[in-house]
């Protein structure tokens, strides 16, 4: 009987083990890195963090939406509001981490005032962080446009283009691959890292650090509020992560708690 009793509360342990496992998609850097650095204060919470790495904004989204994953952890929400617009997901957000800054690259020019009038520039072509660089080259100085406030704003919403440049549309992983095909080019901190870019000294100019485009853990509504989803947000937001961002990553990304 004994031996029974203690079969029994050993198999009671793996299956509480199992149901605290967390599958989380994330961008390899920084998002998955710093979900690296938090397994062990997880462990010991009684959390098993699987980590799965996605190199593009779409798989990630469609991967929890099938719940083939329980979070992840990349985007920013008006670009989860928009993916759930645009493919009828119910993708919530559980809690804002960090602003990751927009900047502005180039290999040609060392000053926004020495870019040349025609000059190419390369934004992202997903709506969201596609209106999220145009602000940006707007408060640069670059363009012009009707309402800087429109997070949506596209191409057509140029009032002014003082240099004449013409603006190229890619999708945001090839961003640092172009750059020296194109005078500047308008990188999300994500693929910048990736591409050995440091915004902080690298980039023409950068948004600010109030950025209202913080980037937050994701789930589904079903699984928001679990225990296990409960103490990844507080080890995302614990001194440890803060410390490790700053010391990670040098000013690139800024905790928002």
């Amino acid at each position: 009987m004994k031996k029974i009793i203690a079969l029994l509360a050993l198999t009671c342990a793996f299956s509480a083990q199992a149901a605290d496992r967390l599958v989380v998609g994330a961008s390899p850097t920084p998002h998955a890195e710093i979900l690296e650095n938090l397994k062990p204060m997880l462990a010991k919470e009684g959390v098993e963090l699987d980590v799965r790495i996605y190199t593009d904004y779409v798989q990630p989204n469609v991967q929890l939406a099938e719940k083939r994953i329980d979070a992840n952890f990349f985007q920013h929400k008006p670009y989860m509001d928009e993916f759930n617009r645009s493919r009828g997901t119910h993708i919530v957000a559980v809690s804002d981490i960090f602003v990751a800054p927009f900047g502005a690259y180039s290999s040609k020019v060392k000053n926004i005032k020495d870019l040349k009038d025609g000059a190419t520039v390369a934004i992202p072509n997903d709506a969201v962080n596609g209106g999220r660089a145009l602000q940006l080259l707007h408060q640069a100085g670059v363009i012009q446009l009707s309402d800087p406030n429109n997070t949506k704003s596209t191409v057509k919403d140029i009032a002014a283009n003082p240099k004449n440049v013409k603006i190229k549309q890619l999708e945001a992983p090839m961003l640092p691959r172009v750059l020296p095909e194109v005078d500047l080019a308008v990188i999300n901190t994500t693929f910048a890292l990736e591409a050995k870019l440091n915004p902080t000294t690298d980039a023409l100019f950068l948004e600010g650090d109030k950025s209202s485009f913080a980037n937050l853990l994701a789930a589904r509504a079903d699984n928001q509020d679990s225990p296990a989803m409960r103490k990844l947000v507080a080890a995302l937001r614990s001194p440890q992560a803060a410390k490790f961002m700053q010391d990670r990553f040098k000013g690139s990304i800024v905790p928002v708690f």
